[in-house]
């Protein structure tokens, strides 16, 4: 018995008989496969194209939050003789820092698609990816940095500071105060999904 493999299948031929019987043993053959691999770099794909839909999700919330905190501005129905009640965003210093801040992001995800495109079209590609991942993160600290500080004037706006006297002041401007809030929120949520930006370019990087 002569036994041959050749690839993933293996074959087996049978010797001939010898005994009186008529004909020839006929030949046995075995044939064992394995099932095909899937065609590597697919999962990269897959990755890639989450990380395009993600970077449109972001670029619809930092857009909302520059144009939520950009618009915020209310005036009191009553005004004195020297004085006019109104509170907009460029009257504090950090709101107007936000709108520069979202506003940057939300132009570097829009300048990002296309490098995201590539890394669709070339999933093993680790320049674009490397790419993406640091610019990621540099945007991701200015997003953060911009939303945390705006969320403490709005903590300021919405329940004072007894020690400093600070009075709060969102009973009298209730829709500035939900328009600033809103854009915090908006800024967090655009920040939240950076991070998930980064942490799928790291396992992208990480298994290249």
């Amino acid at each position: 018995m002569d036994s041959g493999r050749s690839g993933d299948s293996t074959v087996i031929t049978m010797p001939e008989s010898k005994s009186t019987g008529k004909g020839k043993a006929p030949a046995v053959v075995l044939t064992t496969s394995k099932a095909a691999p899937p065609p590597p770099g697919r999962w990269k794909k897959g990755v890639a194209i989450f990380d395009f839909v993600l970077r449109l999700g972001a670029i619809g919330a930092a857009l909302g939050a520059t144009a939520a905190m950009g618009t915020t501005d209310q005036t009191l129905p009553f005004v004195t003789q020297f004085f006019q009640f109104q509170a907009e965003y460029d009257d504090f210093p950090v709101f107007v820092f936000f709108v520069i801040a979202n506003a940057i992001t939300s132009a570097y995800l829009v300048l990002s698609l296309p490098v995201a495109i590539v890394c669709i079209i070339r999933p093993h590609a680790a320049g674009p990816r490397l790419l993406l991942l640091i610019c990621d993160t540099v945007i991701t600290g200015l997003t953060i940095g911009a939303a945390a500080a705006a969320a403490s004037i709005v903590y300021l706006a919405h329940y004072g500071n007894p020690s400093a006297n600070w009075l709060a002041i969102c009973q009298q401007y209730g829709d500035f105060c939900k328009g600033t809030s809103g854009a915090v929120v908006g800024s967090f949520i655009a920040a939240f999904i950076l991070m998930c930006l980064i942490m799928l370019s790291g396992i992208a990087l990480g298994r290249n």
